[in-house]
């Protein structure tokens, strides 16, 4: 590649941050990085009625947390701002003129009512949503139909007017996408889009096109759901830049959910994540949970969608992100649909969190513990807890229920495991336990097991008898890691305390 690799994510700050919108963000990034290129983030922000307060921050904070973070954007700057179209106005005004001048688009003065009119009028069973192309304009109050003259007096008296893309009648417009080859479309069945709106803002296809150039973009990597409009973009290609300067394109699979399209309303349907990170709707105040407050790692979080649609041609499935990095190529992007599989995303987490230090994963653990009311004065002793714990956990949040016994004795006790086998035999068992526990100066794990052993042996118990109702004595049940280990951790005093406590409700 000789020019300098330069890619893209323009997102809508319109709400949450779909897992779609992040994997084409990695795709992006992954490609750009691989090329050492750089990933920019623009805002398209030309739809003000759909603009939401807030969604441009939550975009930067889930890239930020995702560790995908641009190299230009409106934040960090760049030698090709502004990076938020809205900024841009004049610039698209330009080039909607030019595309007038040059015959390929055209004034359209038509109102709201007589669009709807043309809907109702032209509506055949064959053609149930008329829209306005080629074999409908000619028909509109619009520059081409209207004189010259009236052109002129509607302009000068500022009446609302749209800029449309004058498509050809029939024109076949290919191209080359890096993923599905040879992509053909015909221009008569393409609708005139609207380029510029009656507010002065450009619509997506006459903003995207000249930002892609201006901002020197050689890869244009989205979504499938933009193939119908590719036509629109690359004669706009032609009619402004020539073609020989357009980006390569690539229109990404879509993720698909149990039911087809994994929409943003998917989430709360079927009891999975949506959004990369929780989402409040600022109008009707609804929450939308993401993967982050769910407990994903970010790293679980881009190596599983990373393999929604690519793989690397082998069996690996856990990638780190410089495996990633290293071993992307669009090409091996899946034209069909991904199917998201929440069973397998949580078993990326969960391999995550196993493969993780304890150090790492201390300030989220520490963090979670204090959210609940649990004070964490000792890193050292929190680090051991992890150790012990994190194979046990699938998200970040179960670490709460897999060591609240390290910070609370147990309330409560599975005594349906208990006492049906509770007898004399082991609660002399236990009596002696305690003794030897307070007279006992060595505490860690090993050596509390081997007392334990030996004083099973001693009374004729096997030890297996009595583990259980010691465990459930320092957890309150049959889960958690070693018991011996548990023991260490909360020491010496706590421990017997515990056993004391337990005895009372295993006899009661």
């Amino acid at each position: 590649m000789s020019k300098k690799v330069r890619v893209r994510f323009a997102p809508s700050p319109t709400g949450g941050l779909h897992l779609g919108g992040v994997r084409t963000v990695l795709y992006n990034y992954l490609f750009a990085k691989k090329h050492h290129g750089d990933f920019i983030l623009r805002i398209e922000d030309t739809d003000q009625a759909r603009y939401v307060a807030g969604a441009e921050q939550y975009i930067f904070d889930c890239l930020k947390w995702a560790g995908l973070e641009p190299d230009e954007s409106p934040k960090q700057g760049g030698e090709y701002g502004p990076y938020r179209q809205s900024e841009r106005k004049e610039i698209y005004r330009q080039y909607a003129a030019q595309l007038i001048k040059d015959g390929h688009a055209y004034y359209a003065f038509d109102t709201p009512e007589e669009l709807e009119k043309m809907r109702e009028d032209f509506k055949t069973e064959q053609n149930p949503s008329p829209q306005y192309d080629h074999s409908v304009r000619q028909k509109m109050r619009n520059s081409l139909t209207l004189p010259a003259d009236e052109v002129k007096k509607l302009l000068a008296a500022n009446t609302r007017y749209v800029i449309r893309i004058r498509m050809p009648e029939n024109e076949i417009v290919s191209f080359s996408d890096m993923i599905r080859g040879e992509v053909s479309f015909d221009t008569a069945v393409v609708d005139d889009k609207v380029l510029l709106k009656a507010d002065g803002m450009p619509t997506y296809h006459l903003a995207v096109v000249v930002d892609d150039h201006l901002m020197k973009i050689t890869h244009a990597f989205r979504g499938e759901e933009w193939l119908p409009s590719t036509p629109v973009h690359i004669l706009l290609w032609k009619y402004l830049f020539g073609l020989n300067n357009m980006p390569q394109w690539a229109h990404l699979p879509l993720i698909l959910g149990p039911n087809g399209k994994l929409s943003k309303r998917d989430g709360a349907k079927y009891g999975f994540p949506v959004f990369a990170m929780s989402w409040t709707d600022p109008k009707t105040g609804e929450l939308t949970e993401g993967f982050k407050e769910k407990g994903f790692l970010p790293e679980a979080f881009i190596n599983l969608l990373a393999l929604l649609g690519w793989n690397d041609g082998t069996e690996q499935e856990i990638f780190t992100k410089d495996e990633l990095i290293e071993k992307f190529s669009i090409e091996r992007v899946h034209s069909g649909g991904a199917k998201f599989d929440y069973e397998k995303a949580k078993w990326f987490n969960h391999e995550w969190i196993k493969r993780k230090e304890a150090g790492y994963l201390r300030s989220e653990v520490k963090d979670l513990m204090t959210g609940k009311g649990i004070a964490v004065t000792d890193d050292n002793i929190l680090d051991k807890i992890i150790a012990l714990v994190k194979d046990r956990c699938t998200f970040l949040t179960d670490f709460y229920d897999q060591s609240i016994f390290f910070f609370r004795s147990p309330e409560q006790y599975d005594l349906n495991a208990v006492k049906p086998k509770w007898n004399d035999a082991k609660q002399l068992f236990f009596a002696e336990l305690i003794r030897n526990f307070e007279l006992n100066n060595d505490w860690a794990a090993h050596t509390l097991e081997n007392n334990f052993k030996e004083i099973a042996a001693a009374n004729h118990i096997k030890p297996g008898d009595v583990l259980l109702p010691f465990r459930i004595m320092l957890v309150g049940g049959k889960f958690g890691p070693g018991v011996f280990d548990i023991a260490e951790i909360i020491g010496k005093e706590e421990t017997i305390i515990r056993i004391k406590k337990a005895l009372e409700a295993f006899t009661g």
